[in-house]
């Protein structure tokens, strides 16, 4: 009997660190002897049902332990009779994610010049120099719904009503962060994300801070930030904002779940000041201040009890 999950998945949103955590997984694969499963199939999140059965035969098959990762919107492996995995996942600032994707497509990263010509090949000029202001505040496609509504339908799954922007997808994606999601960190607090996930899998994440602290390993995470990226006016961002309305209200959500994990097991928030949030989003969730010292629940019991779902 393998000691915590022996299944998980990473089923990594765009632009959101993830390819920072790969490089870790990487190394964290050949130092502690997990099966790392990766996919060469980055740009394709839904599925087709037989696609889906096909995908998660292909994984539930996979020498165990291991840790499955690719871009791909939610899998329910028990509606077809497989055994439910221990999910993660990490989240970003729904605009700033967007932004970091506008030019990443356009521009690519440090780690080489021509790299967006490998990326988007058939970007027309005109289509890779566009002003982003211009996108957003002339409704280019690019820069509005159904595009902007990203986040959500990578925890809603593989149902087509979770592609649309709107209730019914939003509190579907928080219920599976409830029941199928053993942590969903932020990735502008992505050093406490990394801790809890040593505590939560060890035997998969053990002495990864040191690792993502280490210099050399530092170095090759700055090679992938996005370059020529700027940011828009205020005015393009408030219609941002407006447009991207549900999103901001599962971020918000994720967030206060994660801070209250974090409180859970000690770990103290470094407030910082953020951007002020339109008028219409739900009240600001509670921040963290002081680690919680007065809670008697045993938290590998807890711990235990996540394993199980």
């Amino acid at each position: 009997v393998l000691p915590f999950p022996s299944q998980v998945v990473y089923n990594r949103v765009g632009k959101c660190g993830s390819r920072t955590v790969v490089l870790l997984l990487r190394i964290l694969s050949e130092k502690h002897g997990f099966n790392l499963v990766t996919s060469d199939i980055h740009n394709k999140t839904r599925l087709t049902k037989n696609e889906q059965m096909e995908l998660i035969k292909n994984i539930s098959t996979a020498e165990q332990p291991y840790l499955f990762t690719r871009h791909v919107h939610f899998l329910n492996f028990s509606r077809f009779g497989g055994d439910q995995p221990v999910y993660i996942n990490i989240i970003r600032d729904p605009v700033n994610r967007f932004l970091s994707n506008y030019f990443f497509r356009r521009f690519g990263d440090w780690r080489g010049e021509q790299n967006h010509m490998i990326r988007t090949p058939s970007m027309r000029q005109e289509e890779r120099y566009l002003d982003i202001n211009v996108c957003i505040l002339e409704n280019y496609p690019e820069c509005s719904n159904p595009r902007l509504f990203y986040i959500i339908p990578y925890f809603c799954g593989q149902h087509p009503r979770c592609r649309e922007p709107g209730e019914w997808a939003l509190e579907r994606a928080k219920l599976n962060v409830n029941e199928n999601f053993l942590l969903v960190g932020i990735l502008e607090e992505l050093e406490d994300v990394l801790l809890l996930l040593e505590r939560f899998l060890p035997h998969y994440f053990k002495d990864v801070l040191s690792i993502y602290k280490n210099p050399e390993h530092r170095k090759l995470g700055n090679l992938t930030v996005t370059v020529k990226k700027t940011v828009p006016s205020p005015e393009a961002i408030q219609i941002l904002y407006q447009r991207m309305r549900y999103e901001y209200e599962f971020y918000y959500y994720v967030k206060e779940q994660f801070h209250l994990l974090k409180r859970k097991f000690g770990l103290k928030s470094h407030i910082r000041k953020t951007r002020p949030r339109p008028e219409f989003f739900i009240p600001s969730p509670l921040e963290t201040e002081e680690p919680i010292d007065d809670e008697e629940e045993d938290d590998e019991k807890w711990l235990e009890d996540i394993y199980k779902r």
